[in-house]
């Protein structure tokens, strides 16, 4: 049995679609990183995304437990052209394909960008990959998108339905596999 310990990475406050953009993460309130740190398995091991606002937020909470490389396939879902836009600035150019990729998300994509079903597969390849270390607890800290993709397989959600959690930063959400997939608790702030 493993326990994936999934952290959403610190604020980075940004008001548009933020993705593959490195942008750093506020990490100033060091009393909720204290408690998340707590609250996280003491031996588990420690991996992010390779987005900067992903790796300090994995430096903040590590806490002496041992670091795994940063893992670019745990990224956010990569928005494109859509990069950094709020959705009405998007929805005004282009309406039917940004509403494609919210309401019935899957092989809809953002020009230049991922659909969700890549994101899907590229994060289950990396989730298979960690498996593979036999660690009972691994903590994942990485981002919205990519824990939902972990949210939809465990509780067997279509993608709509696995869109409409929220997953706020700093927060945590566990996913065991023993043999198949379950979930919870979801969105937990320590």
């Amino acid at each position: 049995m493993t326990r994936f310990w999934w952290v959403r990475h610190g604020p980075t406050h940004a008001r548009g679609m933020v993705g593959w953009t490195d942008l750093a993460a506020d990490l100033s309130d060091t009393a909720q990183l204290a408690r998340l740190s707590m609250h996280l398995p003491a031996d588990a091991p420690v991996i992010s995304s390779d987005l900067g606002r992903a790796v300090t937020t994995a430096d903040a909470i590590a806490n002496g437990r041992r670091r795994l490389p940063h893992d670019p396939d745990l990224r956010e879902l990569n928005f494109g052209a859509w990069e950094g836009r709020r959705f009405d600035e998007v929805e005004a150019e282009d309406a039917v394909r940004i509403r494609a990729f919210y309401e019935q998300p899957g092989t809809t994509r953002a020009p230049d960008g991922e659909c969700w079903d890549e994101v899907c597969t590229r994060v289950h390849t990396a989730v298979e990959r960690l498996l593979a270390h036999k660690a009972p607890d691994i903590v994942v800290v990485a981002h919205m998108g990519t824990i939902l993709t972990q949210l939809q397989r465990a509780l067997r959600l279509t993608a709509y339905q696995a869109f409409g959690h929220r997953i706020d930063n700093l927060a945590v959400t566990r996913i065991t596999f023993d043999g198949a997939w379950s979930a919870g608790p979801v969105n937990h702030l320590p």
